[in-house]
């Protein structure tokens, strides 16, 4: 009888220097370098850089990446037609797809083992994904697409999409360091996705716009969006204890806490925590951290010795809200930052490539008969 793991649980499926879990102390590390000083440190365009080629830049490297990421902000008008022709109603991850996917029509070059075709595809993925996400959110509203600017950085330029309005230097700040926290997180299922797709030696709009599409389902992406209306359920921070003993003892997940790998709280949700407390001391109060603090305390007493503790999702709604980001485009955010993962895995892939064909228990019969049509019941 063979061995058989129910989504693939502790089996490796690749050797990877991109990034590092230790889920019992916590640590989380990109190219050996842990996210606290990163987010202290770096910026998300100098962390996808680290990601995408394995080194810090120098200064003339980053200044050349920055400049070339800005350059390549503009999207095709074809593409920006596609997205105003979907729908009002849909979900800003379901255009992001579908306009990621069709990028690779403009971008042919499918000699996808040349340096230069995974410098240029880098670029423009990590330029045009934001472009894209901000387009919809207007559009579908029935306002008007606002040009991405290049003198802007990328976290400024993509609040400014959205509202027209160059952002203070402190929200834009804080959002950069969003996307440096969900720029990569070793083999979750949509990372799995690209590289089953890379494997093909699909080029690399179709790799990302496959692990978008695995981030698309509510047990992968969207639980931060699911804490917000969790959060607006409960309402008050008397009715928190009732709550969630109520779905404790009922056995319902707790969104935002717990997760696969962690037994400890989670390191980008501490990083997150932070950036909350910050953005409540620059725009005031906000009547969802006290409930996601109390949420937070009432969690660690009941599940804390279960290793079930708050997890990225957990602080990272409230961050972007207070930003004034639609929830619906929480799971859009996480995707242009996850980008830069998907691509560094990507890259990383095709340097010893070998097609995933992975096998399977057969568990039907043999020797059916095939019966015609006329006698069939």
């Amino acid at each position: 009888m063979q061995d058989y793991f129910p989504g693939l649980a502790g089996v490796p499926a690749a050797r990877s220097s991109v990034s590092f879990i230790d889920g019992e102390k916590g640590v989380l590390e990109y190219r050996g370098i842990s996210i606290e000083e990163l987010c202290e440190k770096s910026s998300f365009l100098e962390t996808s850089y680290l990601l995408i080629f394995n080194k810090l830049p120098t200064k003339t490297e980053l200044e050349r990446f920055t400049a070339d990421v800005a350059r390549h902000r503009r999207i095709k008008y074809r593409i920006l037609d596609l997205i105003k022709c979907l729908p009002e109603h849909g979900h800003p991850m379901d255009a992001l797809q579908a306009a990621v996917a069709a990028l690779g029509m403009f971008y042919p070059d499918k000699n996808v083992q040349a340096p230069d075709v995974q410098y240029l595809s880098s670029v423009r993925l990590i330029a045009k994904l934001p472009t894209i996400v901000a387009a919809y959110s207007r559009l579908r509203h029935g306002d008007e697409f606002i040009p991405p600017r290049e003198d802007l950085g990328l976290a400024e330029n993509f609040l400014y999409m959205l509202t027209g309005r160059a952002p203070d230097p402190m929200p834009a700040r804080v959002l950069d360091i969003c996307l440096i926290l969900h720029a990569e997180h070793t083999m979750n299922a949509s990372t799995f996705s690209g590289l089953v797709t890379a494997s093909t030696l699909a080029d690399p709009y179709t790799v990302v716009a496959s692990a978008i599409g695995t981030l698309t389902g509510p047990l992968h992406g969207g639980a931060n969006e699911a804490v917000i209306d969790m959060i607006r359920e409960i309402g008050s921070v008397d009715r928190v204890r009732p709550y969630m003993e109520h779905r404790i003892a009922a056995r319902q997940k707790i969104m935002g806490l717990g997760h696969r790998i962690y037994k400890v709280k989670d390191p980008r949700a501490h990083m997150l925590q932070r950036l909350a407390q910050q953005l409540s001391v620059h725009f005031g109060p906000s009547p969802f951290y006290e409930i996601v603090q109390e949420i937070e305390r009432v969690g660690d007493e009941l599940l804390g010795a279960k290793g079930i503790r708050p997890n990225v999702d957990f602080y990272s709604g409230i961050v972007y809200d207070r930003l004034g980001i639609e929830k619906d485009c929480f799971t859009s955010i996480f995707a242009m930052a996850r980008a830069a993962g998907w691509l560094a895995h990507w890259i990383e892939q095709l340097k010893d490539n070998k097609i995933y064909r992975p096998e399977q228990i057969y568990e039907g019969v043999h020797g059916r008969p095939y019966v015609p049509l006329s006698q069939r019941s």
